[in-house]
Formats: C-alpha cells, structure tokens, sequence
C-alpha cells in the first residue's frame, strides 16, 4: 500500500466515476423496472442484468487495485468519528458493490432466467426455488435501498470535505486536480 500520497491513482479515479456512472444508471433502471409493467420492462431488464454483471467485475478489479495501490491518508486533523465513518462506508460500499450483482445473478439462478451477457449465457449459481428467488428478490430490493440512502450520504460527505473542511479528500477522488 502507498498511503502517503494525497490522491487517488488515475486508475483509481476512473474506476470511482466509471462506477458511479454505472451504479447510479442501475438504480434509477432498477427503479423503472418494478414501476412498470408495460413494454419498456423488457427493456429495462435487458439493460438491467448485463450492466449488474459489469459492476460485479469493475467492483473486483477496484477491490484489487484498492488492496494493491491503498488510499491516500485521511487529515491528520479529522476527528476520529469522521474517519470511522469514512472506513465503514468504504466497506458498506465494496460489500455491497459485490453482494447486489451476486444476489441478482442469484434471484435470476433460482428463477431459472437467464443472465446474458455479450451473447453468452451465464450460469446458474443456484438451484431452482421459488421460496428463494422471493427472498433474494426481496433481499436484492431492500439492498438497493440501502445502496441508495450510502450514496446520498457518500455525496453529502463528498460536498461536506470540498466544500466546508476543505481538507483535501474531495480532491483525492476528482477527477480534474
């Protein structure tokens, strides 16, 4: 880990906005699919599952890079809680990064729908079951919720460091320097 710089790496910038892009594109597609029932759904899911499984790999690599590269240091004078709550809303944010395209990829699994994606289908990672497909639906649904409430709060902190504290940590994620 390099944690004495005061940046991001540049491929750790594109990765953040390249996914927030993506992220924010699913959960407003996501919204759109469980409010309709006309046409559009199809083209909602369509767009839906394969952009799942391309958050589920961009989160892997970022996770790597992450673990490779570190994070530039927070201020030596924020106060603790502050950095505690940075800590845990990284993890909330990995976890639910991966565990949201899994647990789709799942639902689907227990439905027996399939998942394509570049025209080849993936497979089934779990069994055929009703009961489950309604529980990780439910679970998929709850956690998008959840995802949504981390990123309003993430944005709130973001303008909070750029635009209060003026401490450096919104700059160590823009993307212009």
């Amino acid at each position: 880990m390099i944690p004495n710089r005061n940046r991001f790496t540049p491929l750790q910038r594109a990765l953040h906005w390249i996914m927030a892009i993506c992220i924010l594109s699913m959960l407003f597609v996501g919204v759109g699919m469980v409010s309709t029932i006309r046409p559009d759904y199809l083209t909602l899911v369509s767009i839906h599952k394969p952009l799942g499984i391309t958050i589920l790999v961009l989160a892997l690599i970022r996770l790597v890079v992450r673990l490779v590269r570190g994070a530039p240091s927070l201020p030596p004078d924020m106060p603790m809680p502050m950095k505690l709550a940075a800590y845990l809303s990284h993890l909330a944010f990995y976890a639910l990064m991966i565990a949201l395209p899994l647990i789709g990829w799942g639902m689907l699994s227990a439905a027996r729908y399939p998942v394509v994606v570049a025209g080849m289908q993936l497979p089934w990672i779990l069994p055929h079951s009703n009961a489950l497909h309604t529980l990780l639906w439910n679970a998929h649904r709850f956690l998008a919720l959840c995802f949504f409430a981390l990123i309003l709060l993430h944005l709130a902190a973001a303008l909070f460091h750029a635009l209060i504290r003026r401490d450096g940590v919104f700059q160590a994620m823009a993307p212009w320097r």
